[in-house]
């Protein structure tokens, strides 16, 4: 239900709280169950039991943390919105860091709010999220923006030296035990060279590093 949830005659809006704090949790319920045009369908402690009790109460807005224990709220939204979930998600955390903020908006979360919002800013939002809109607090719009107009380095300038002739050795099919021995490094070092390489890549195995790398003229 998208209503404006302003008026005695409208139907309330429907919400799941998700928060691996108890004392949390009660208190955004008490916050929700005071105010006119809301109403909490239920409770999860985690992102599994989140995605369960979703599909089982099916709230218009899922308010979500982001890290808990026993699943985290990046990988339930994702399941929700593999599962066509009507929900909408609206993040409510105290993290604003870029490794928080972008996976959970790249996930499908409606908007992204800080747990220190007002009462009243936090009504707003859960209304509009229920109506689809994005809402973004004030310091994740800025590191959104920031992240958006700030160009990536080219991928063959974040290899370090060492990382590119790992690599290079990897496209001759040469055996990380091989590498180690031309390098003059331990084995444990050459995987983890790999293990950067793939992070930087993008890519999870050697045979998709080195198309990459040809790709990007990182090799070649």
């Amino acid at each position: 239900m998208t209503s404006d949830a302003t008026g005695a005659g409208d139907a309330p809006i429907s919400l799941l709280i998700v928060d691996d704090h108890p004392v949390v949790r009660n208190g955004l319920r008490g916050m929700f169950e005071s105010a006119p045009g809301f109403t909490v369908l239920g409770e999860a402690a985690d992102g599994v039991e989140a995605v369960d009790r979703a599909a089982a109460l099916d709230p218009d807005v899922v308010l979500m943390d982001l890290r808990m224990p026993g699943g985290g709220g990046v990988d339930a939204i994702k399941e929700l919105a593999r599962r066509g979930a009507r929900a909408r998600v609206l993040v409510l955390t105290t993290y604003d860091t870029d490794s928080d903020t972008l996976p959970a908006i790249e996930a499908g979360a409606t908007g992204y709010l800080l747990k220190d919002a007002p009462r009243e800013e936090l009504f707003t939002a859960v209304r509009a999220a229920a109506e689809g809109r994005t809402v973004l607090s004030p310091a994740v719009a800025s590191r959104l923006v920031t992240a958006v107009r700030t160009p990536a380095a080219p991928v063959d300038e974040t290899l370090s030296a060492r990382e590119r002739e790992v690599l290079l050795l990897v496209s001759k099919g040469t055996a990380n035990k091989e590498i180690a021995r031309e390098l003059f490094i331990s084995e444990a070092t050459v995987k983890t060279h790999l293990t950067h390489i793939y992070a930087k890549l993008g890519v999870k195995d050697r045979a998709a590093a080195v198309a990459v790398a040809y790709d990007r003229k990182i090799l070649g």
